[in-house]
């Protein structure tokens, strides 16, 4: 290893005190953040409000102070199904409910691949992998899926947000703390006791966090009505639902018609190509979590297909790059690194994977495009950051950065061609635990 040489750093030192556009820099930035420097408007012409295709949605979500952005998309998509039926001008399903039952499937599925592992060393890299992510809020389509064809679906209003609904940190930490004994104590039990000493531990402990649970999040309901006024003002009341039979009617099996598809450009996995990741779930039984890797041209013609049939779309990408919280934007000519300080946030896509510089963190729902030739130059998305920002809620996406940080997106199977659909029908590959793929949108 090379030490720093102290007279290296002086005369670098000294290069950088020669160039005034360093002072210049450096005073902007004793009350102006790094970005709010480098932000540019060269290209703001490009990332005005106006597409082609523009569905009109609802009024944004807010996930608050929670990574539910997974279930607030997946809900947003599936309440338009519902409002169209219902000729509703706002209507929300309950997340609070998916979110319930996903954390207590999540809370048995982490527990059971701990017992898995149960023979492994404390210092197992996948031991320490489940141990180290343990129980979050986020997820993927597919076990958003899992939940509501288990568990069905309530109106909002049903089973509204708690302040643990809402805010999710310390029942987390709690919860991962409690695993993690759990972990600790299962591995010293088993080898004086056995299997089954073990499995009675975690039935203790799977009740206890249902408790918890239940008195944070409320007690989930079993019987409800289904009350509304629609866009023409005609109030209606349908009686005696269950979260099932109201699932079945408004959406049947719609949620299986939708797989998941990404553009993960790595040498490992080749496109066309199903994929699973080890231990990546919530529901003990359920579909493995599965997705198409297709080359990033045939996702865009999906999703343009989608939007061009009245179908909005979930997706998945890294927002933690080049975007424009206030402003409304993801775009990476709005924010000019390179001039400032020589350095900046671009990569091949596949090696920005491959070393752990990005991967999809955070989900939401596309609603609109604008075409040139057919082809997309932005996108026009509903997020679940409430709509005091952006423009109301809703945000813009430039073509040049969709197609370096969207990595999944969820196509009804009709669109797909018959070796797509065949792809569908291998076993999928199953990628390591650890792989960016199985991140999860929160």
């Amino acid at each position: 290893m090379e030490e720093i040489k102290k007279n290296a750093l002086e005369k670098d030192l000294e290069a950088y005190l020669a160039d005034d556009k360093n002072k210049i820099l450096r005073h902007a930035l004793v009350n102006n953040s790094l970005t709010a420097i480098i932000s540019s408007q060269d290209s703001i012409k490009d990332v005005d409000f106006n597409f082609d295709i523009d569905i009109k949605t609802m009024p944004v979500t807010s996930q608050k102070q929670s990574g539910r952005c997974w279930i607030f998309a997946a809900t947003n998509l599936i309440r338009e199904m519902i409002g169209e039926k219902c000729n509703l001008a706002n209507f929300e399903v309950s997340q609070s409910y998916i979110a319930f039952y996903d954390r207590l499937e999540k809370c048995n599925y982490l527990l059971e691949a701990i017992i898995a592992e149960i023979d492994a060393g404390y210092d197992d890299r996948t031991l320490q992998w489940l141990l180290m992510n343990g129980i979050g809020d986020g997820g993927q389509w597919d076990m958003f899926v899992a939940i509501v064809e288990k568990y069905g679906l309530v109106p909002k209003n049903v089973y509204p947000e708690t302040a643990t609904s809402s805010g999710t940190r310390d029942t987390n930490k709690l919860i991962n703390f409690n695993i993690s004994k759990f972990a600790s104590d299962a591995k010293a039990l088993y080898e004086k006791k056995g299997i089954e000493a073990v499995r009675r531990l975690k039935k203790a402990l799977m009740k206890k966090i249902y408790y918890m649970l239940i008195s944070c999040y409320g007690l989930p309901p079993e019987k409800f009505d289904f009350e509304y006024t629609d866009k023409d003002g005609k109030y209606h009341l349908e009686k005696g639902y269950d979260p099932m039979s109201f699932k079945e009617k408004y959406l049947g099996n719609r949620l299986n018609d939708f797989v998941s598809v990404i553009n993960a450009p790595t040498k490992d996995k080749p496109f066309n190509k199903i994929y699973t990741v080890k231990y990546l779930g919530n529901v003990v039984g359920a579909k493995p979590v599965t997705h198409l890797n297709v080359e990033m041209k045939r996702m865009k013609q999906l999703i343009v297909k989608q939007l061009k049939d009245g179908q909005i779309t979930w997706f998945g990408s890294d927002v933690s790059v080049y975007g424009d919280r206030v402003g409304g934007s993801w775009d990476d000519t709005r924010f000019d690194y390179l001039s400032a300080v020589d350095m900046d946030l671009k990569m091949d896509k596949g090696e920005s994977l491959d070393y752990r510089a990005s991967q999809m963190n955070h989900a939401m729902v596309i609603t609109g495009v604008a075409l040139k030739n057919n082809n997309p130059t932005k996108w026009k998305i509903e997020n679940s950051w409430g709509g005091d920002i952006a423009k109301a809620g809703y945000f813009i996406m430039s073509g040049s950065w969709f197609d370096q940080f969207v990595y999944q997106a969820v196509i009804d199977k009709k669109y797909l061609e018959p070796a797509e659909l065949k792809a569908l029908e291998a076993k999928p590959v199953v990628l390591k635990p650890w792989d960016p793929m199985g991140s999860l949108a929160d």
